[in-house]
């Protein structure tokens, strides 16, 4: 939901109001209540998307994934041959 700027022509006050895009324009001034309130122009109207689902990594190139993806094969398999050599060390030996 955009937040939008709205002043009032009769007493000059000017704030913002954070209100669905389906809303309609609101016409009384919260401060001298009367019906001289306009929305004005500006940047305020903007989309914001906020909340989870939205991700940088979503949209990336194809080169990139393909990328990431052997990166990530190649630290999957550092990380076994180190839980190997790990084992092994940890391993009682036999004795004769």
């Amino acid at each position: 939901m955009p937040t939008y700027d709205y002043e009032c022509d009769a007493c000059g006050h000017e704030f913002e109001l954070f209100q669905s895009i389906s809303e309609s324009n609101k016409r009384k001034c919260p401060k001298c209540s009367k019906l001289k309130l306009r929305r004005l122009f500006g940047t305020g109207a903007a989309v914001v998307f906020k909340g989870s689902g939205f991700y940088e990594t979503d949209y990336r190139s194809e080169s990139y994934k393909k990328g990431a993806e052997k990166a990530k094969k190649a630290k999957e398999k550092k990380s076994e041959s180190s839980s190997e050599k790990s084992d092994k060390k940890t391993s009682p030996k036999k004795e004769d």
